[in-house]
């Protein structure tokens, strides 16, 4: 069977920093990776669940996608499909790889004055994957399998999936934290922003969201908002997130980096401070959440339901072994059985939604 990647695409990733695995997938170092690295701050994952981003790689199982989402930083010439239609990668050959490549990619911060050793040296002690680098990861056939090996090594696994892949959703095996991200509050607008492939992508997108409702670990729905083209129509927002229940809601601007300043202009990106009033729109039709934290250098809020409040205090951090321990037994668990208490400092609550006072971090 023929590989995902042509040489020439191949060549292009390479030039943008990605290192290709196989026929593919890919690993590209984050900059909030290198930011700790630096001795500087951390990524929201840190500030919303406890992830430390020196010891994160980010990676996907699949450059192809069924989208041509305007916002997203892929170029066009990178390949789309409603299907499999390519040979697939040993799962272990992704795993190894996937390890080895990220750690290359940081070798030079061995030698930099400027680096924090002991931040380096956490590095090359992988704790967390991001699976969403670029592409649909879980239109790769063998994902669980994928899973299963991280799970083993003690990697927690987060997934970002563009809801278009439905029983791959209701099949996937337990997760540490699964995104939908819902890139518009109705079908005509999702078809604009999205440009997606499936001519059924509205009722894909519905399906996905029923079978989130039913994960019973972690969950997220994010919204990406692009200023004057999908930030409006919260309450519609609001209809669609109740179907898919989410633990958490990410509510982030769009940012004008990559292919997408092709496609759009740095005016269709929002201020921190306007997702944070659209938050709060939003928030008015969703009382079973509340406004829990922020990353203001990501112009992103963080929204969890109320059971992660726990006598008073907020739990939305990550107990990461006590999850490896649960996946690997092959038993029931609930994001509930792996939850943990959020350190104080990256709350910034205070009253109402319209007193709500973020940190800065």
């Amino acid at each position: 069977m023929q590989e995902q990647l042509t040489q020439s695409a191949k060549d292009a990733l390479t030039k943008q920093a990605y290192r290709i695995i196989g026929s593919h997938s890919a690993v590209k170092t984050c900059h909030w990776t290198k930011s700790m690295i630096r001795g500087n701050g951390g990524c929201y994952k840190l500030t919303f669940y406890g992830i430390m981003s020196n010891q994160c790689m980010q990676m996907s199982t699949s450059i192809s996608c069924a989208n041509r989402c305007s916002f997203c930083w892929r170029d066009y010439k990178s390949p789309v499909s409603k299907d499999w239609r390519w040979k697939v990668d040993e799962p272990n050959v992704i795993f190894e790889e996937s390890k080895q490549n990220h750690e290359k990619l940081l070798v030079g911060f061995k030698g930099n004055e400027k680096r924090n050793k002991g931040a380096y040296l956490g590095s090359k002690n992988i704790k967390h994957v991001a699976l969403s680098l670029t592409g649909e990861p879980i239109a790769y056939p063998r994902m669980n399998e994928l899973l299963d090996l991280f799970n083993k090594d003690g990697v927690s696994t987060f997934i970002v999936t563009n809801a278009q892949f439905p029983d791959e959703i209701k099949n996937l095996e337990p997760i540490t934290q699964l995104y939908i991200s819902l890139d518009a509050p109705n079908k005509s607008l999702l078809k604009t922003v999205d440009l997606p492939l499936f001519s059924d992508y509205w009722e894909r997108l519905n399906s996905s969201l029923d079978h989130l409702a039913k994960k019973p670990e972690r969950t997220t729905i994010r919204l990406t908002l692009v200023k004057g083209i999908n930030d409006k129509d919260m309450e519609d927002y609001a209809t669609l997130i109740k179907k898919g229940d989410p633990d958490f809601i990410e509510i982030k601007a769009y940012m004008h980096v990559g292919a997408s300043m092709q496609r759009l202009n740095r005016d269709n990106m929002p201020t921190h401070g306007e997702v944070v009033d659209k938050t709060k729109e939003l928030a008015k039709f969703l009382e079973d959440y509340e406004l829990v934290s922020e990353h203001i250098s990501s112009r992103v809020v963080m929204m969890a339901k109320k059971k992660f409040k726990i006598k008073g205090e907020w739990h939305t951090w990550i107990d990461f072994p006590k999850f490896q321990e649960l996946a690997i037994a092959k038993k029931p668990f609930t994001a509930m059985d792996y939850t943990k208490l959020t350190p104080k400092r990256w709350i910034g609550i205070k009253g109402t939604y319209e007193e709500t006072e973020f940190i800065s971090q």
